[in-house]
């Protein structure tokens, strides 16, 4: 159990921050361009919830210094909220590849992120997706995913809870739970409540 998830978030935690964090700054530099010069000093408030700056439709690319695409995050809108410094985004998805060209997927129906993206909340549908790739002397890393209607991603801990019911895939296996803590570093899961497993016999294997 402690290598079957040892690689699904290696390459996409490294690249959900900085896609995420382009996010907020094409919406601070759009900001920035069409506010108005401010004439006299602001006078204090008690802060609101209330969103600063909008995005719709958007699409945010990052690039390898090669030129080649490294990471994507299309959204159907964006909402900046500064009393909580957080960025509400709905139908949020992410594409990510690394350098060995594996891919990963996320999409849900909303995305929360905080200011440096290193937490981010993945509401309603929630899902997570490492393509399958063959290696060069262990076979094939089989595809992995994560299916829930809330998965909560740290990405500088490399780690992954849940406190609602998750669906796990390895492959042809398949693990169901109440609740997930998944830690990249120690490369350990923790599935809590009904926990049930279905496990596929490798057929390959003599």
């Amino acid at each position: 159990m402690r290598h079957l998830f040892a690689t699904i978030w290696d390459r996409f935690l490294l690249s959900l921050p900085l896609a995420l964090m382009s996010v907020l700054a094409l919406g601070s530099y759009w900001l920035v361009r069409t506010a108005a010069p401010i004439a006299a000093p602001p006078v204090a408030t008690l802060a609101v919830h209330a969103p600063d700056y909008f995005m719709e439709d958007f699409s945010v690319k990052n690039f390898d210094k090669d030129g080649s695409l490294h990471a994507e995050v299309t959204g159907a809108a964006a909402r900046h909220y500064p009393d909580a410094q957080w960025t509400e985004v709905d139908a949020i998805a992410l594409r990510a590849q690394d350098a060995q060209g594996r891919l990963s997927l996320a999409s849900a129906q909303r995305g929360l992120t905080n200011e440096d993206a290193s937490e981010v909340q993945l509401m309603g549908k929630a899902h997570v997706v490492r393509e399958a790739q063959a290696l060069r002397h262990e076979g094939e890393s089989p595809r992995m995913e994560f299916r829930g209607e809330f998965l909560h991603v740290f990405a500088k801990d490399e780690r992954v809870k849940s406190h609602l019911p998750v669906e796990l895939r390895h492959g042809a296996d398949r693990f169901t739970a109440d609740a997930l803590d998944y830690d990249n570093v120690t490369q350990v899961v923790q599935l809590t409540g009904h926990v049930h497993a279905t496990l596929v016999p490798n057929r390959s294997v003599p």
